[in-house]
């Protein structure tokens, strides 16, 4: 789908030289078409952004849904370490960084509200669900701005399946 090139265009040029090289112009080559070709899909810089931001939101929910276990918190443990293991999540500081609008952010903070929330209740022990989830979230942050950071993830995700 021409759309998804344009926003694996757009990502590859934040990956390779930060906000500064996401352009319209620049995009519209990377990805091979016209700029009006990428003006029909994306009326503007931010709603590019805006696209990046949906799709990962949306391929996360679905890593999350095809983990699916017996508990929400286990398939977004199970989905987390998916993600930082094909190396997904350097993609959310790359396009999260190139925002510079907080407005731009509002649909990921919601996502993020979603999830940490999404069937606590129906949880055996609650409180050692959000300690998991939270500590899912510093996955993320290590995963996307210090990959070099070494985790044993299999330990990592033993250990916190005991927590639950």
């Amino acid at each position: 789908m021409r759309r998804e090139a344009l926003l694996d265009a757009a990502e590859e040029l934040l990956d390779e030289q930060g906000a500064q090289g996401l352009t319209l112009a620049a995009v519209a080559e990377r990805a091979g078409v016209s700029k009006g070709g990428l003006l029909y899909h994306f009326a503007s810089k931010q709603s590019l952004i805006s696209g990046m931001i949906e799709r990962l939101i949306a391929e996360f929910d679905a890593l999350v849904e095809a983990q699916r276990q017996d508990t929400y918190t286990k398939a977004y443990l199970d989905a987390t370490i998916a993600a930082i293991t094909a190396g997904r999540l350097k993609r959310w500081a790359v396009v999260t960084g190139a925002s510079g609008d907080p407005h731009l952010l509002a649909p990921l903070r919601e996502a993020m509200e979603r999830w940490h929330s999404q069937g606590i209740g129906a949880e055996l022990d609650p409180e050692a669900s959000r300690v998991v989830r939270l500590a899912c979230g510093g996955l993320w942050e290590i995963a996307a701005h210090c990959p070099g950071v070494s985790t044993d993830h299999d330990a990592l995700r033993r250990r916190l399946l005991a927590l639950l």
